[in-house]
C-alpha cells in the first residue's frame, strides 16, 4: 500500500508540475528575449533624432559610441556607407531603404532590428540594433534550473508525505491483522490501540468490542457447561444408590465402575469450563499440546469395557489391533471418548446380536481406527455428521465429537458401507512427531 500511495503521489504531482513548468519555462524564455530586444529598439529610436539633425560620419560615430558599442549598433548612411559593423543581410537593408519599413530579422548568430529614418530630400538612413544570440537567452538556463529544483522538491515532498501516510495506514492494518490472528488462535486478552485514519480507528474500536463480546459469550458458555454438568450429579447419585441396593453382584460392580467414570468425566468438564484456557482448548478455540498416547492400547482398554455388555447382548465382535506402536499427539481421555462414541453408536443403533469389528491399522503417517457393523447402515452419511440434525433419532453429537477430534489430530472421519453390510466408520489420526518413519513391534 505504501508503494501504491507513493506511486500515485509521484504521478499526480509530476503531471501537475509539468502542466505548470512547461508554459512557465516558455514564458521565461520569451520575457528574456523581449527584454533585450526592447532595449535594442530603444537604442535605435534614440539615434533617429541625431540622424535627423546631421549625417556627418564623425557626429554619427560619436552618437553611436554614446548609445552602445559599435558591434551592437550600426547606421547605414544615405550615401551607402556604414558607421559600425552591420549584421543584417544586405537584402534586408535594401528592403528597409526601399520600403521604408521597420524590420526585425533573425540571423545565424543573433537578432537584428532595422529602423529606417527618412531625411530631407527623400534620403533614407537605416539604424541597425543588433543583439547576439547569447544575450537573447541570458539567464534562461538559470531560471529553468531553479524551476526544475522546485519541481523536484515538490514531487519529492509529496511522495514523502504520501509514504508517511501510507506507513501509518499499513502499521494500523498490520496491528489489526496480528490482533485478529491472535484472537483466532485463542488469545482472548488481545486488544488493539485504534490508530491511523478514522476508518481504521473505527475498525480497531469495533475489533475491541467484538473481542469483549467473545470473552463475555465464552464466559456464559463456560458457566452453562459447568452448571449443566453439575446438574448431572443428581442422577449420578441415584445410580450409586441403585448399585448399593443391588448388593455385591457383577452388575452392581459394573454400574459402580460406569458411574465412577462418569463422575470423573463430569469433574474434568467442570474444571475445564471454569478455566478459560482449558475451556478454549475443549471447544477447539485455543492452542494446546497433549501428551502422546497409543491408539491400539486405548482401543484395547475400551474394548475390554464394552465386551461385558456385548456378551450380555450376544453381540459377536472381532478386534484387529496392529502390533506396531501407534502414538498420536492426542489426550488419552479424549481418544477414549472417541472410541466409546463409535462403539456406543453400534450398541445404540443396531439390534441386539449384531456383529461388529474394530480395527487399528498403522499406515504411512496416520493411524486408522475402523469400526464395522452388520446393522442397517447409514443411508445419509452427510446428515449423520451434522451436529444436532443426525439420523436415527440421535442428536448427532457423538459423530460430531469424533469428527472434531479427528480434525484436531490432523486426520479425518469417513462413513462408508462395511463388508458386513452395515456402516463402516473410519477415523484417522496423524502419528506423533518422530514416529511417522516407522517403529519396532510391541
Amino acid at each position: 500500500m505504501r508503494r501504491a500511495l507513493a506511486g500515485i503521489a509521484l504521478a499526480v504531482t509530476s503531471m501537475v508540475a509539468l502542466s505548470f513548468l512547461v508554459p512557465l519555462a516558455l514564458l521565461v524564455r520569451e520575457q528574456a528575449r523581449d527584454r533585450v530586444t526592447t532595449a535594442a529598439e530603444q537604442r535605435a529610436a534614440a539615434l533617429s533624432p541625431v540622424l535627423a539633425l546631421t549625417t556627418r560620419r564623425a557626429d554619427v560615430q560619436q552618437a553611436v559610441a554614446e548609445l552602445g558599442s559599435a558591434d551592437q549598433l550600426a547606421v547605414r548612411l544615405p550615401d551607402g556607407g556604414f558607421v559600425g559593423t552591420p549584421h543584417a543581410p544586405e537584402e534586408a537593408l535594401d528592403r528597409a531603404v526601399r520600403g521604408r519599413e521597420t524590420l526585425a530579422v533573425d540571423t545565424s548568430d543573433g537578432w537584428a532590428y532595422l529602423q529606417p529614418v527618412v531625411l530631407r530630400g527623400e534620403r533614407v538612413a537605416v539604424v541597425e540594433a543588433y543583439v547576439p544570440a547569447a544575450d537573447l537567452t541570458r539567464g534562461v538556463a538559470a531560471s529553468w534550473g531553479v524551476m526544475a529544483l522546485l519541481a523536484v522538491g515538490l514531487v519529492g515532498g509529496s511522495v514523502l508525505v504520501a509514504d508517511r501516510l501510507g506507513a501509518r495506514v499499513v502499521r494500523s492494518s498490520r496491528g489489526l491483522k496480528r490482533a485478529s490472528l491472535a484472537l483466532g488462535s485463542g488469545d482472548l486478552g488481545v486488544r488493539v490501540e485504534p490508530d491511523g485514519p478514522p476508518e481504521l480507528q473505527e475498525a480497531g474500536a469495533a475489533f475491541n468490542t467484538m473481542a469483549d463480546r467473545v470473552v463475555d459469550l465464552l464466559a456464559v458458555e463456560r458457566e452453562l457447561v459447568a452448571d449443566l454438568s453439575h446438574r448431572l450429579r443428581t442422577p449420578l447419585t441415584a445410580l450409586y444408590l441403585e448399585a448399593d441396593r443391588m448388593g455385591a453382584t457383577p452388575s452392581a460392580q459394573r454400574v459402580t465402575e460406569a458411574a465412577g467414570q462418569l463422575e470423573r468425566e463430569l469433574d474434568s468438564i467442570i474444571a475445564a469450563a471454569r478455566t478459560p484456557l482449558a475451556a478454549a482448548q475443549l471447544t477447539g478455540t485455543g492452542p494446546g499440546t497433549a501428551k502422546p498416547c497409543d491408539v491400539a492400547e486405548v482401543v484395547a482398554m475400551r474394548l475390554d469395557f464394552w465386551s461385558v455388555l456385548a456378551a450380555q447382548q450376544e453381540r459377536p465382535f472381532e478386534r484387529s489391533l496392529t502390533p506396531r506402536p501407534t502414538p498420536v499427539a492426542f489426550p488419552e481421555d479424549d481418544l477414549a471418548a472417541v472410541v466409546d462414541a463409535l462403539i456406543g453408536n453400534v450398541f445404540r443403533h443396531t439390534p441386539q446380536g449384531t456383529r461388529f469389528v474394530v480395527r487399528v491399522e498403522r499406515r504411512d503417517r496416520h493411524v486408522h481406527l475402523t469400526v464395522d457393523d452388520a446393522g442397517p447402515g447409514v443411508a445419509d452419511p452427510e446428515a449423520a455428521l451434522t451436529r444436532g440434525v443426525s439420523v436415527g433419532g440421535s442428536t448427532g453429537l457423538g459423530l460430531d465429537i469424533v469428527a472434531r477430534a479427528a480434525r484436531a489430530a490432523d486426520g479425518e472421519l469417513t462413513i462408508t458401507r462395511a463388508p458386513l453390510g452395515g456402516a463402516r466408520v473410519t477415523v484417522s489420526f496423524a502419528l506423533a512427531d518422530g514416529s511417522a518413519a516407522g517403529g519396532a513391534g510391541r
